[in-house]
């Protein structure tokens, strides 16, 4: 599962990737600096795991991941090939998930594309080019299915429907994940049409240090312009933070944080926030060789975690054994958890909750 960072050149993606990533993507003031897509496997920051290394002591820790894309900026007329448009557009659609990064701080020293910072103008900018792009995909696609619909084939017939109320949403200026699928046919179908627009977004506002903390008027615009689309929006100040990623100790780290107001990174934050938008969650497994976060979707069943270590566990899984996170934390190990009867034994039907703690029996 991949996050892509997109926005316009200049606004501090490839900045904000060497933050999240320490992969040192060219960072340079001046327009598509980052011609191929960069990705980085970035540490999924969770004070949990650290609890259970302190209890159990293991050899090693394993923490969640995910995958960050540093995508080129994108200017007008990307739908058209424009800049590097084509190439831009279809690593976007490799991704799961958006990170839109918005330039919300003046600085006359680093270059806007458009010649002065307007986030909502920005923003509108992107959209419309991925809308754009939505829409070309969405009328060829409308071409084939009509043909099969006029012979009476009942599943075309139920995907032009879908894709005639699409095309209206983009002929509005909407993205798709504006539109709410009205049964699981057509939860399937917009699944397979990859649309750019249809992906979960987070926006990402970049500030100067001084508003890292409460924002400034050019966040207030932009929290005001997205109210309604059930997305997150994020204050970075991402020139602070690569300032924060060049620190040598923990401590230093620490009181550059507390004179910014801060009590840990955005970074990190905005780590956790783009776990989410990728509806992952994590269990642990917990030993003295190892204390792993694993990586599973929300609402994944017990065999299915279990796949998510080895193929074998999920064809083999005969049952889990789980105790919850706070279980574990108050009664400090998982012999005290057991004479507690905190120690539940779950079978195939069972939905993994986020923190679990789990060992799997399996034959094969």
């Amino acid at each position: 599962m991949k996050a892509g960072i997109v926005g316009l050149p200049n606004v501090g993606k490839s900045t904000l990737f060497n933050c999240l990533s320490n992969a040192k993507a060219q960072s340079a003031n001046f327009p598509f600096c980052t011609i191929e897509p960069n990705i980085g496997v970035v540490n999924v920051p969770d004070s949990r795991i650290e609890k259970l290394e302190e209890l159990v002591k293991p050899e090693r820790v394993q923490m969640a991941t995910v995958d960050i894309v540093d995508i080129a900026g994108l200017v007008k007329g990307a739908s058209k090939g424009e800049g590097l448009g084509n190439q831009f557009l279809g690593n976007i659609r490799e991704c799961n998930a958006i990170i839109h990064v918005l330039r919300c701080f003046d600085n006359d020293n680093i270059v806007h594309v458009d010649g002065n910072v307007n986030p909502i103008r920005d923003k509108e900018t992107i959209d419309i080019e991925l809308q754009l792009k939505d829409l070309e995909n969405v009328e060829k696609r409308l071409e084939k299915v009509k043909r099969a619909a006029k012979t009476g084939n009942k599943e075309a017939i139920v995907e032009e429907v879908l894709l005639n109320r699409i095309r209206e949403t983009l002929l509005q200026a909407k993205s798709v994940r504006t539109i709410t699928p009205q049964n699981n046919d057509e939860e399937v179908l917009m699944e397979g049409f990859q649309l750019i627009t249809a992906k979960p977004v987070l926006y990402v506002c970049n500030v100067d240090e001084n508003s890292a903390v409460n924002g400034n008027k050019y966040v207030d615009q932009v929290r005001e312009l997205v109210k309604d689309e059930d997305a997150e929006v994020i204050v970075l100040s991402v020139g602070a933070e690569a300032d924060i990623t060049e620190l040598e100790s923990y401590e230093e780290r620490q009181v550059f944080l507390e004179d910014m107001g801060l009590q840990e990174p955005g970074a990190s934050v905005l780590i956790r926030a783009a776990y989410k938008l990728l509806k992952q969650q994590t269990y642990f497994t917990a030993g003295v060789k190892e204390v792993r976060a694993w990586t599973i979707n929300i609402g994944a069943t017990a065999p299915q975690a279990a796949g998510v270590i080895h193929t074998d566990f999920e064809k083999g899984f005969i049952r889990a054994e789980v105790i919850a996170y706070e279980d574990y934390v108050h009664y400090g190990s998982e012999a005290k958890c057991k004479e507690a009867g905190k120690f539940k034994v779950e079978g195939k039907e069972y939905v993994v909750k986020d923190g679990d703690v789990m060992h799997f029996r399996f034959n094969v």
